[in-house]
């Protein structure tokens, strides 16, 4: 197979679906890999890097989606990436259809075929793809919010691990997810004092029996969060439900109760965010202020550290790209369960039930060539 590799265009974005390591495992299983120029060069990886892969360079992005048979990104197709699509191509990328209608129409209109990172399974009814990336936004979580929440950031100048003699700040983090454990890890390792919910009783006992009294863990209803906010001086919002759009755990009304210069950082904003006032930010202007609440919502949050974003989704995708490329997508769909669960648009036809219903179009609940 011939796997093509474009440089990210979306703003800010210096990942690659591909490094060099990879590449030379897709090379020793007998598949070529044409790497757009340039492509690694936000994260310290030259066109020779690659070459001594046993890649070949594309002059374009033209030219990489015209030529090959499965394209590997990191971030959702741009509109001209759309463009270039073909029908019966393979695209395989961190999608997050729920929230964006416009692409999954233009999907639709190229007749490819989409796998989503964040939609495949594992054994354990895990999210394997998704979990690296949420492992990165969960820890910046709490590196950004203690950023914003400086004076001069907009924030109410709480340090929050505190001093002697003066009171650590408090987070909320919402979801006990890859995620929200990863900004419980952060905070605690601040000092600052941490409140996290959930709906799942059974992860409550989890965390508790492995981080003790250094937390407070509470189950997830409405009433908690909203008054465990309106103390907070910053809330993480890491709540998923997989495929589908975000559910909101704070309302506006929520905001005013809260005190002025507190900080909410929205690690679901990719699907289309958990709390009513986020909107979609970047990493050239991450922050805006509603009701004097200091909002952080960058669809991309690992875009910010990119080469241990990038290794790291490396390692957990290329098992699948390559079952993908020895196999051919027909075969690996029809024979592994979990890629399946990835599928979210086949030719033009929605197959992911979550993403259909976020965005009222029509859910194909079965592809005949897919069958077991």
């Amino acid at each position: 197979m011939l796997i093509g590799v474009p440089k990210e265009i979306k703003v800010k974005e210096f990942r690659v679906g591909v490094v060099p390591g990879s590449v030379r495992e897709f090379v020793a299983a007998g598949h070529q890999v044409l790497v757009e120029t340039n492509a690694g060069a936000g994260i310290g990886i030259s066109d020779a890097d690659y070459i001594a892969a046993g890649a070949k360079i594309a002059k374009n992005a033209a030219e990489v989606f015209a030529k090959v048979d499965m394209i590997i990104k990191v971030k959702e197709p741009q509109p001209e990436e759309c463009r270039m699509l073909r029908p019966d191509q393979l695209l395989f990328t961190y999608l997050h259809l729920a929230a964006d209608l416009d692409q999954a129409k233009a999907l639709q209109k190229s007749g490819a075929v989409a796998i989503a990172y964040e939609t495949v399974t594992d054994a354990a009814g895990r999210l394997p793809l998704l979990a690296p990336m949420s492992e990165v936004a969960g820890r910046m979580s709490i590196q950004v919010g203690a950023y914003c929440l400086q004076k001069a950031n907009g924030g109410s100048g709480v340090l929050l691990g505190g001093v002697p003699g003066v009171p650590a700040g408090k987070v909320v983090i919402v979801g006990g997810g890859v995620a929200g454990t990863n900004a419980l890890r952060m905070a605690v390792g601040l000092e600052a004092h941490v409140t996290i919910f959930d709906k799942s009783i059974d992860r409550l006992r989890q965390l508790d029996a492995e981080f003790g009294g250094r937390i407070n863990v509470v189950y997830a209803t409405a009433t908690a969060i909203r008054e465990a906010a309106a103390e907070a001086d910053l809330v993480v919002g890491a709540v998923l439900v997989p495929g589908a759009a975000a559910p909101k755990v704070l309302n506006r009304t929520d905001l005013k109760a809260m005190r002025p210069g507190s900080v909410l950082v929205d690690i679901s904003i990719d699907q289309g965010g958990c709390f009513e006032t986020s909107r979609p930010t970047t990493h050239d202007d991450p922050t805006y202020v509603v009701d004097g609440i200091v909002h952080y919502c960058v669809t991309n949050m690992p875009g910010a550290v990119p080469r241990t974003s990038a290794f790291a989704l490396n390692n957990a995708v290329l098992p699948y790209a390559l079952e993908l490329a020895n196999k051919g997508y027909k075969r690996a769909l029809m024979e592994n369960r979990h890629l399946r669960n990835g599928l979210n648009i086949y030719k033009g036809q929605i197959t992911n039930h979550a993403v259909a219903e976020a965005l009222d179009l029509e859910y194909v609940a079965e592809i005949k060539e897919f069958a077991a």
